[in-house]
C-alpha cells in the first residue's frame, strides 16, 4: 500500500529527493532538485546509500570496513550540502543507509512523506545512462512518487531556466 503524500497539508511542504553518489550526473540531478526546491519554497533531501558490501570478513575488519563507508559517506554529503549552500543558498537534509540502493530509496520515500519527487540524471557513458536510471527503468514497481530524469546534456545554466 502506498502512503498518501503529506507536502500538501498545513504544517508540510515538498521535498524533493536527490541522491548522491560517485557519478559525474549526481551533481545534475543535486543542482536540479536544489533549484526546484528553492523555487518551490521546498525542501531538499540528500541519499547517500552505502551499498551492501562484503562485510562479513573478520569482525575487526567488518568494523573497519564499515567506518571507512560511513566516512567515505559522510564526506559526500557534507560536501553535496556545501555546494547546494554555495549556489543554491538553502540547507538540506542528509540520510545516510545502508543496502540495496532501490530498497532503500523507496524506505525513505515511504517513510518522509513530505518526499513528492525523485531526481535522477542520465548519464553520458556508452554503456547506458548510468547505475540509478538504469534501476528505475528495469523496475518492476514504480516508486510511489514521480521520478524526473534529467537529460545527460543539460549545462547548471540550461537547468537554472528549466526550474
Amino acid at each position: 500500500m502506498v502512503s498518501k503524500r503529506l507536502s500538501r497539508l498545513e504544517g508540510h511542504r515538498r521535498k524533493f529527493l536527490a541522491v548522491i553518489d560517485e557519478t559525474p550526473e549526481c551533481l545534475r540531478a543535486l543542482h536540479y532538485a536544489a533549484r526546484r526546491a528553492k523555487n518551490s519554497n521546498g525542501g531538499l533531501v540528500l541519499l547517500y546509500v552505502i551499498p551492501e558490501g562484503d562485510f562479513q570478513q573478520w569482525l575487526g575488519v567488518e568494523e573497519i570496513m564499515r567506518a571507512e563507508a560511513m566516512e567515505e559517506a559522510e564526506a559526500a554529503t557534507a560536501k553535496a550540502a556545501q555546494t547546494v549552500r554555495d549556489t543554491i543558498g538553502i540547507e538540506p537534509e542528509i540520510v545516510i543507509r545502508e543496502g540495496a540502493a532501490a530498497s532503500q530509496i523507496h524506505a525513505l520515500i515511504e517513510e518522509d512523506r513530505d518526499i513528492a519527487i525523485l531526481v535522477l540524471a542520465a548519464g553520458s557513458a556508452k554503456d547506458g545512462p548510468g547505475p540509478l536510471v538504469s534501476m528505475i527503468a528495469g523496475r518492476t514497481a514504480a516508486f510511489p512518487i514521480p521520478v524526473t530524469v534529467l537529460p545527460d546534456n543539460l549545462s547548471d545554466e540550461e537547468i537554472d531556466a528549466l526550474c
